[in-house]
């Protein structure tokens, strides 16, 4: 078995092959153009190679005449390490040749590199998998990655117009389904298809396979995929996977110290709507503390009605004409009813839209020429019911719903003006609204509103735009979850959350 034994590491580059269209999904551009979560899903491939420590650069290989528009996503979105777009070929082979030679470029002689070829409709990779491939280059020259199969897989003979019939059914157990990244040594790669290129029926659909028919001798790695790390191929691929990002939670990074906050909050100005107590009233503390102005309004303090625009208006209006500047717009007023849909009166209903649903819509309205301006943070909040309408909170809930779902698309209108948008979704948070519906609870049963506003900052503070942040108690019984994708994490949650409100 090949071993590799290097003394410095070589340099690692992904490509993302983009060189399909959309016709199985129905669409007249490339699939890997397609929004999901409001983004382009080839934005939220580049991201995961942008954002994974073990990768240098990265190319892309796109559908003819497409070329630009990934150049525009690239510069747009702030992914440097992105340093070439390449015209894919017409089929599979002819784009991963094109790779081969674009990667050989200004190589020295004996220089060898790491390669990872990543399918661009498999935006769901986790960065486990990347490292997982990377390092497995340090012992093998060829890795796949693959998952168990839950199905089982038959293998059909046609017989005329009398159509299939099964011939055989392998042993499940042995079986794995193939996914992306497939990684190798550049050397590897390069010979396996100078091989290839002397057979006159050469035809692959992906590369691992070139090097098992022409390489024999190379052994090749099987990495653990994830189920999460769909292709969207299918109609139905798109709407699962859509969701998927939907319930995906991402944490907010946390800063070094005491003395970053501080750094990064002085002279800032933040409006906290909702900012009389609770959540709202915890940020507009901590964010003081660290030397920032802050507005905190509300309706008990400063007669602030968060579903009256005139009101919104006029907080946004004096904290610019005061401080000359809106940094970051945080809304955390809300009202919980809980009840019948049916027996609720009409004064109730509008009540629950206008302040869970119209306020915050009317805020983000109001609040856009300012954090324009800025390069600010809009910051939203839903509910841990928001994944799945639960009985008698169904105005709650299907707001909620509607502030993630307002987050992305946000998010998505306003990238081009810098303005970042967010939204934190916390479990159960001891809050007043919260025990007026419910009374006193179990102490330690629910997480504390300071906890949610440190959270709540740190997203203000960080660049992440689009996202929806869960903020929940930590586990001891979990402490795997660390290792875990952000999609397993996302799935934990979503389980969890049947229990929550």
């Amino acid at each position: 078995m090949s071993v590799q034994h290097k003394a410095t590491k070589p340099r690692t580059t992904a490509v993302v092959l983009a060189g399909g269209t959309g016709q199985r999904v129905g669409l007249s551009i490339p699939k890997q153009l397609l929004k999901i979560a409001g983004k382009a899903v080839i934005e939220h491939t580049l991201t995961i190679f942008q954002q994974a420590d073990s990768i240098d650069d990265v190319i892309v290989l796109m559908a003819p005449g497409y070329v630009p528009e990934v150049e525009k996503i690239v510069a747009k979105s702030g992914l440097t390490k992105v340093t070439r777009v390449i015209e894919g070929g017409t089929t599979r082979n002819e784009t991963t040749e094109r790779a081969i030679a674009a990667l050989g470029e200004g190589l020295a002689d004996g220089e060898d590199r790491n390669v990872l070829f990543h399918d661009a409709v498999r935006p769901l990779l986790s960065q486990r998998v990347i490292k997982d491939c990377v390092d497995a280059l340090e012992r093998y020259q060829a890795v796949d990655v693959a998952i168990p199969s839950a199905d089982t897989i038959i293998v059909t003979r046609t017989h005329g117009e009398d159509g299939e019939f099964i011939t055989e059914v392998p042993d499940r157990s042995r079986l794995r389904r193939g996914q992306t990244p497939q990684a190798f040594k550049l050397s590897t790669i390069r010979r396996a298809y100078d091989v290839a290129a002397g057979d006159p029926n050469f035809q692959a659909t992906d590369d691992c396979s070139v090097v098992l028919k022409y390489l024999p001798d190379v052994p090749i790695y099987v990495v653990a995929g994830d189920e999460y790390n769909m292709k969207v191929t299918q109609p139905v691929d798109v709407f699962i996977t859509d969701k998927l990002f939907q319930l995906a939670s991402t944490a907010a990074p946390v800063q070094a110290d005491e003395a970053a906050y501080r750094e990064l909050l002085t002279g800032k100005t933040l409006v906290v709507f909702g900012g009389s107590y609770g959540i709202g009233a915890d940020i507009a503390t901590i964010a003081e503390s660290y030397g920032a102005k802050v507005y905190a309004l509300g309706r008990s303090t400063t007669g602030t009605h968060v579903e009256n625009p005139e009101h919104v208006d006029d907080a946004l209006s004096k904290a610019y004409a005061e401080t000359g500047r809106v940094d970051y717009v945080i809304n955390t007023a809300g009202v919980l009813r809980i009840g019948k849909l049916a027996e609720t009166d009409n004064t109730t209903i509008q009540e629950a839209l206008n302040v869970n649903y119209l306020a915050p819509v009317q805020i983000a309205r109001a609040s856009y020429k300012y954090l324009a301006e800025t390069k600010g943070q809009l910051l939203l909040y839903t509910s841990s019911s928001y994944t799945r309408g639960r009985a008698e909170y169904s105005l709650y809930s299907s707001t909620k719903a509607a502030m993630v779902n307002l987050t992305q698309a946000l998010s998505d209108e306003w990238a081009g003006d810098g303005v970042r948008v967010n939204c934190v979704n916390p479990e159960r948070t001891a809050t007043p609204m919260r025990t007026k519906a419910f009374g006193q609870e179990p102490e330690g049963s629910l997480l504390s509103s300071e906890a949610v506003a440190r959270t709540s900052l740190d997203v203000l503070l960080s660049e992440l735009t689009g996202h929806v942040i869960d903020v929940r108690q930590q586990d001891p019984t979990r402490d795997a979850s660390a290792e875990a994708s952000g999609f397993e994490q996302a799935l934990a949650s979503v389980l969890d959350r049947q229990e929550d409100v």
